[in-house]
């Protein structure tokens, strides 16, 4: 798994690009990265999941876990641009109901930056 970081032009949201696969035994990067980023306050984070391949459990949990670590810090995390087989997991775990999740990177980054915008569904 690759990860790379950037920052948004609005309202210090920070944009995560994922690449490869989503796994027990690529998590521990990410993990980390979660961590350290909600040090910052109001972590405010779109995941953009265009090339992600594969996504397991651990994936999900661990992408769970920084969804709800960041509503409790006073900001989200937000999920886009999910590749047809890794969102049929999402809909088959029925996790694209408790995520925010756009087919846009440009919409999620609205959308958590306070702007009107409607999840893809």
């Amino acid at each position: 798994m690759e990860l790379r970081e950037r920052e948004a032009d609005v309202d210090d949201v920070v944009i995560l690009d994922l690449a490869g696969r989503l796994d027990i035994f690529t998590m521990p990067p990410l993990q980390d990265w979660i961590a350290n980023t909600l040090a910052r306050p109001r972590c405010k984070i779109v995941v953009n999941m265009d090339a992600v391949a594969f996504l397991d459990s651990t994936g999900l949990a661990t992408l769970v876990q920084g969804m709800k670590l960041c509503q409790k810090m006073g900001g989200d995390l937000y999920l886009c641009c999910l590749r047809q087989p890794v969102r049929m997991i999402f809909e088959m775990t029925r996790l694209d109901k408790a995520f925010a999740i756009f087919a846009a990177e440009e919409d999620a980054v609205a959308a958590l930056a306070g702007l009107d915008s409607a999840p893809a569904g």
